[in-house]
């Protein structure tokens, strides 16, 4: 508990302090606009504010997720951050088309722009924090497997490559003195940012329908096909669900029939253990099946008092395989 309770206060502080950062950089966004008049300029700064609004509603979603568990919610508040995913992305898709229909008007009502250099030179400095920042974040997110600090982080890194696209644009339009270019360049910035803002939100889609995060997946049964004890003679009927940060798998171990309640607890908790030591924090529910005859051929447990006939294969654990809600023997 003490572990959990510090990294939720780490995650909560790394987000109060991208909100910081967020209204700092928004302003100084804002201030280059109204120096500049450019539409280009604009596209970043309106895209500030959605980092702002995401950011706190992820210290929101954070700190729900956090509550224990009840009678309403006995998986915990952990899908706030699925939410909290679907916002940010939206807001991020919502500022994209945004951009891009004031940049095609700004094509047929132009407006003048000026003191370019000086826009460009505080879109880098604003760029480059946000993606120093954001890095952080989806390094820590991973560490902490917080997809809410990820989906921040990559919307920083998102930030700072169009903050970079946008000084070499405003260079090109200083130097060429085509001002057109300033609204083309919006519409392609835009469509970059509503693109970006799609995929959070699919991604946010893909975890609120239970969809599997095949990599963890992949890896946990991996590691448990590699480190497997003799006693575990078959795993099948394999699911997971994500609730934020915690993972949730049930699944079906065949254990030898003769063992008694207590030794197949033991094997329960080693399974558990494993996991949760190897991989990421994850809440197991194991139902155990009684070994039967046909398993014989497969089962690599030694001295069996119950054996029918020798073991002739070693059956690999992969997706394919423990997903299946039936034994190894019956495929």
């Amino acid at each position: 508990m003490r572990t959990n309770n510090k990294a939720l206060h780490e995650q909560k502080r790394i987000i109060f302090f991208s909100i910081i950062i967020g209204v700092v950089l928004m302003l100084a966004k804002f201030g280059a606009y109204l120096l500049t008049s450019s539409n280009f300029v604009l596209a970043d700064a309106a895209e500030s504010i959605v980092n702002v609004v995401a950011s706190s509603f992820a210290f929101f979603s954070i700190s729900l997720s956090s509550q224990p568990r009840d009678e309403n919610h006995p998986y915990g508040h952990g899908k706030v951050e699925f939410f909290s995913v679907f916002v940010e992305g939206s807001l991020i898709a919502v500022a994209g088309v945004l951009i891009v229909v004031k940049a095609i008007y700004g094509i047929f009502f132009r407006s003048e722009i000026h003191d370019l250099l000086t826009g460009a030179i505080i879109i880098f400095v604003t760029g480059a924090i946000n993606g120093a920042y954001g890095y952080y974040m989806i390094r820590k997110g991973k560490a902490l497997h917080s997809i809410t600090l990820e989906a921040d982080g990559k919307h920083l890194l998102t930030d700072m490559v169009t903050s970079a696209g946008l000084v070499v644009g405003l260079l090109l339009i200083y130097f060429t003195k085509i001002d057109l270019l300033d609204n083309i360049l919006s519409i392609i910035v835009g469509m970059y940012i509503a693109f970006e803002g799609y995929k959070l939100v699919r991604r946010s889609v893909s975890g609120l329908m239970d969809e599997a995060d095949f990599d963890v997946v992949a890896e946990i049964v991996k590691v448990l096909d590699e480190q497997r004890r003799v006693e575990w003679i078959d795993l099948h009927n394999f699911r997971a669900q994500k609730y934020g940060n915690e993972l949730h798998i049930d699944c079906h171990l065949t254990l030898p029939n003769y063992f008694d309640l207590n030794r197949v607890h033991e094997e329960v908790k080693l399974v558990d253990k494993l996991i949760n030591s190897e991989i990421t924090k994850t809440e197991l529910f194991i139902h155990t099946d009684p070994c039967l005859p046909d398993c014989c051929h497969y089962c690599s447990m030694p001295n069996c008092p119950i054996r029918s006939e020798a073991k002739t294969e070693r059956i690999t654990w992969t997706m394919d395989k423990v997903i299946r809600n039936k034994k190894h023997y019956e495929d």
